[in-house]
């Protein structure tokens, strides 16, 4: 039960981040949510439970290095391989070798095999960490191609270096020429079962399309099955699992092809469970590292024989150490590696050293390395606790956070996002795309579709609300002056009313009262309204003011003098208040329905915003359903299933209008496509259920 609360404790935080970093998008998501792990370990609910090393290392890595391997762009990965492998591979035995000994060096009670252990933690570079990072940054295609590619590779040596240094730790023998033995093996021995397992999986996810078994569930639940099968197969062949998982998910394609509504469900589908995946997973890890922090600060902090200024500087140099090395290194791959056109070496200019830099700091540690020392064992084989455990996992936390703040807040300050963002820039062109099909939309209204229609025009001014809300745009001001406008239009309408019904009496003297006093208590509740909402301090305003006030107060002594003269007479009022109250909700609705009217014209012109216009149609149709009946449910069934009807109906409406745009020279092929690709997902949905 312990473990479970631990999970749910997690998946909340995990899902609390994802709201937080909206509100502060120059703050990682990584180290918004180390905060939450250190703040949810202080809960008083907060269960006091560990995670089996083991289990975290399936649980989290084999999925984790799977997708990052399948998703890595093959084209951009093949073009930065050299200086890919170099970092991965060169880069991660250097930063292993001397992170191990200066931190033996420096603190003797490190063995130097755990000591080389966290320098192969500290191998692995945290790619995702570096895409989460707030929008101020702007990398190049060709730096974050290796960036990726790097953390791809490095993850893979990086974790076989550290099963090999953990288990001299373990064990405390090391023999370097069966240590080099096992490694090969391990090495060959893991791509070529990744290999194997993947091509199998082609042929398998491929077969059971063709022969029509694959359901969306049948098909998300192999993928899922996949890595963990991978990482626990390897190990039982006592080969890598991580160069299984990472060689599969290089080779393995997730057939995609196929026309119809459900292989497009199914494609869909899958890309947001394994997007959900990812993030809920790098997300625990590092909701972990907060966890983790406290306890391991404490354990260290608290300890009498070792000192809090030695915890420190070890932090401090362990990070100087792996940050100078890193710069070194990508400085002279850079000035070794040729000029693809010319095929000649350059000369390190300022922007050359800058694009060191870059690569340095953006190449922050992370979920891996967390991972990795989570698996350190409590106890050795001889059943001694590990020395040093908490230290170990002290430093390297601090390492982290250290390598995740310099890439948080000097990122942008080497590559500051000069450029506008795609994303933002698509904004303006996807409002016209729904002004258009809301105009559209309301040139198709008739009786009978009339409020099914209303109400998808309701979800596209929404839909405009949001986006101009992230670009800025808003404009309450205009709402303000369209909202006074209607109210105008509803006092034309009742003094129409009131006019007319004056000019043709009733011959029922109570029926011609009951009309009049209800136009009457109309005009006053509308007048009233108008005076408070009035903006315009011009002259004439407070003589309106005075004089509506005067006409309000004579209407009432009106009325009070009827009533009082029936009362001495002993006579009962022509018409009783419950009459007038009904008979005001009528022509109050009738109001309403005249404004919606105007308002549906309005939306066709040019004269108010089409986003407030139909914003006011919403607060009308409010106002509507309240002072009427309410609908029964199969009218309601029947309603629902014409919005549906109507929303379809406005996809193609948008796909036509986009295909205008595009034809006119608006919007160019790329636009077009990706304005195409949000509405193919609608439509997926609408067909389908998802």
């Amino acid at each position: 039960m312990a473990v479970f609360e631990l999970i749910v404790c997690i998946i909340a935080a995990v899902v609390l981040s994802s709201f937080l970093s909206r509100f502060i998008p120059k703050v990682s998501t990584p180290l918004v949510q180390i905060v939450l792990g250190v703040i949810v370990t202080y809960l008083p609910f907060f269960p006091d439970t560990s995670l089996d090393p083991e289990l975290f290392m399936v649980l989290f890595i084999a999925p984790l290095l799977y997708l990052e391997a399948h998703e890595i762009d093959k084209s951009a990965l093949l073009k930065t391989l050299k200086l890919s492998l170099s970092l991965a591979i060169g880069l991660a035995i250097v930063t292993m070798v001397a992170v191990g000994f200066i931190l033996h060096a420096v603190w003797p009670s490190i063995t130097l095999a755990a000591a080389l252990a966290l320098g192969a933690a500290l191998g692995p570079t945290d790619a995702v960490a570096v895409s989460s990072l707030g929008r101020e940054a702007s990398l190049t295609q060709r730096q974050r191609s290796l960036l990726k590619g790097e953390s791809l590779f490095n993850d893979a040596s990086g974790i076989v270096g550290f099963q090999f240094a953990l288990a001299a730790a373990f064990t405390g023998t090391f023999a370097v020429g069966e240590a080099a033995g096992e490694f090969v093996v391990s090495f060959i021995g893991g791509t070529i079962f990744g290999l194997i397992v993947g091509t199998l999986a082609n042929w398998v996810f491929e077969t059971v399309r063709s022969l029509g078994w694959e359901t969306t569930t049948t098909r998300i639940l192999m993928e899922l099955f996949l890595p963990f099968l991978l990482y626990l197969g390897a190990e039982e062949f006592h080969v890598s699992g991580i160069l299984a998982v990472v060689a599969a998910g290089l080779f393995t394609r997730f057939d995609r092809t196929g026309v119809g509504p459900n292989v497009a469900r199914t494609n869909i589908v899958s890309a947001s469970v394994w997007g959900v995946l990812s993030f809920s997973l790098n997300g625990a890890v590092f909701i972990l590292l907060g966890m983790q922090l406290p306890w391991a600060m404490q354990a260290s902090w608290s300890d009498p024989f070792i000192s809090n200024n030695m915890l420190i500087g070890v932090i401090l140099l362990v990070t100087g150490v792996v940050i100078a090395l890193r710069f070194v290194w990508v400085a002279a791959m850079l000035r070794i590696a040729r000029d693809i056109n010319t095929g000649q070496r350059r000369k390190m200019t300022p922007e050359r050293w800058r694009s060191a830099a870059v690569m340095t700091f953006g190449g922050p540690k992370g979920t891996i390395t967390l991972s990795l020392m989570f698996t350190i064992p409590y106890y050795l084989a001889s059943g001694v606790p590990f020395p040093m455990r908490d230290e170990l996992l002290f430093i390297a936390s601090g390492v982290i956070v250290l390598t995740l703040l310099l890439a948080n807040f000097l990122l942008p300050l080497l590559a500051p996002n000069r450029g506008k963002d795609p994303a933002a820039a698509m904004v303006p062109i996807t409002i016209d795309v729904l002004r258009a099909t809301v105009e559209e939309l309301t040139g198709r209204i008739t009786p009978e579709n009339r409020r099914a229609v209303l109400v998808v025009i309701d979800l596209y001014t929404k839909r405009i609300s949001r986006l101009k809300q992230r670009i800025g745009e808003s404009d309450p001001h205009g709402l303000e002056q369209l909202q006074i406008e209607a109210l105008h239009w509803e006092k034309e309408f009742v003094r129409d009313r009131l006019a007319d019904i004056k000019a043709h009496p009733d011959a029922d003297e109570a029926t011609q009262e009951l009309n009049v006093e209800a136009c009457e208590r109309m005009l006053d509740q509308i007048m009233n309204t108008l005076r408070h909402t009035a903006t315009d301090p011009t002259a004439g305003h407070a003589v309106s003011q005075i004089r509506g006030r005067g006409r309000m107060l004579q209407r009432r002594l009106n009325n009070l003098a009827k009533r009082t003269i029936s009362k001495i007479r002993r006579t009962t009022p022509l018409v009783s208040e419950d009459q007038i109250f009904a008979r005001t909700r009528e022509i109050q609705v009738e109001a309403i329905h005249h404004v919606i009217d105007r308002l549906v014209d309005e939306m066709g012109l040019d004269t108010y915003n089409t986003e407030h216009c139909s914003a006011l149609l919403l607060d009308y149709r409010r106002a509507e359903a309240s002072l009427q009946a309410r609908p029964n449910m199969s009218g309601s069934a029947a309603a629902i299933a014409q919005i549906e009807e109507v929303k379809k109906e406005s996809y193609g409406i948008e796909l036509s209008v986009i295909q205008d745009m595009f034809e006119a020279g608006d919007i160019n092929r790329a636009q077009m496509r990706s304005l195409r690709r949000n509405i193919y997902v609608m439509q997926v949905d609408a067909d389908s259920g998802i």
